[in-house]
């Protein structure tokens, strides 16, 4: 694919090092980005909603380098490529990012990392490839029974029937769930998928799953539900969206599908916690 847009040398302020001084203390750093994507129908139509806002791109990026830490230069990279090609737009992406003041005694311009990732060069798009803070705590998972709850076309669904569950993924999108089941045969891959909207029918069976997942999808009366669904040591890995993210970039548009600070550790109080993050 030809077409590209570019953005070089965007600056921004991180948290990534092996020492623990350089992921608590804020860095300067810088990307430059191409992301491939087919920009016919944008030129056609000099019109922005048929093409991708670089500005939002640049958010993203910003947003993720504040929240996140990272001991390696290359974990950032791989994260802001997963965060840049979560929609289905950009194709390609290949990103160089760098630490400008990198903490050595010789004087170097910068020290980085450059990566292409994208499904037009033989490497899944995060539609395909799981979550990191799932794949990060792969350790802790309980074999059995895993639920996919609001799987979409199931990029965390694939990834834990390769990794020896038998999964079931649920949404309500049933073309979502076609492409989910195609995937799935083609490789052998032991998914059941459901078609059912949880705010219509928000019931769960009791004690039938060893591990249930939830990314990026928030209904607050589905909880009690998930946790009674889990079998004894069973594991929850929930992720989604905090308010802050509203209020600074007005993503998601509606507040209520954000989760306030620490409202995860009181929706689930009931439950041990192995693992939490926040973002700041």
């Amino acid at each position: 694919m030809a077409d590209r847009l570019v953005i070089e040398r965007l600056e921004f302020e991180g948290f990534v090092g092996i020492d623990e001084s350089e992921r608590t203390t804020p860095q300067p750093l810088a990307v430059d980005l191409e992301l491939f994507l087919d920009l016919s129908q944008a030129i056609s139509t000099d019109n922005l909603q048929n093409t991708v806002d670089y500005a939002t791109v640049a958010k993203k990026i910003v947003a993720t380098a504040k929240q996140e830490q990272f001991c390696l230069i290359e974990t950032l990279a791989e994260r802001l490529a997963e965060v840049i090609l979560e929609g289905p737009t950009i194709k390609e992406v290949r990103l160089w990012v760098r630490k400008l003041r990198p903490p050595l005694k010789i004087s170097v311009g910068s020290v980085g990392a450059r990566i292409a990732r994208g499904c037009c060069i033989g490497r899944p798009s995060q539609n395909e490839s799981a979550a990191s803070w799932l794949v990060n705590h792969r350790h802790l998972l309980p074999r059995g029974q895993a639920l996919d709850l609001a799987s979409g076309e199931g990029r965390n669904a694939l990834f834990l029937a390769q990794q020896g569950f038998e999964v079931h993924a649920w949404d309500r999108n049933k073309d979502s769930l076609e492409a989910l089941a195609a995937k799935a045969a083609t490789l052998h891959l032991p998914i059941t998928t459901r078609l059912i909207d949880l705010e219509q029918e928000p019931s769960i069976p009791v004690e039938t799953f060893d591990l249930i997942v939830v990314f990026y999808y928030i209904q607050r009366n589905l909880i009690p539900a998930i946790i009674k669904s889990l079998r004894p040591g069973g594991i929850v890995i929930y992720e989604t969206f905090l308010i802050d993210n509203h209020e600074r970039f007005n993503h998601p548009r509606r507040r209520e599908f954000c989760l306030g600070h620490n409202e995860l550790l009181l929706l689930f109080s009931e439950l041990r916690i192995l693992a939490y993050r926040e973002g700041q």
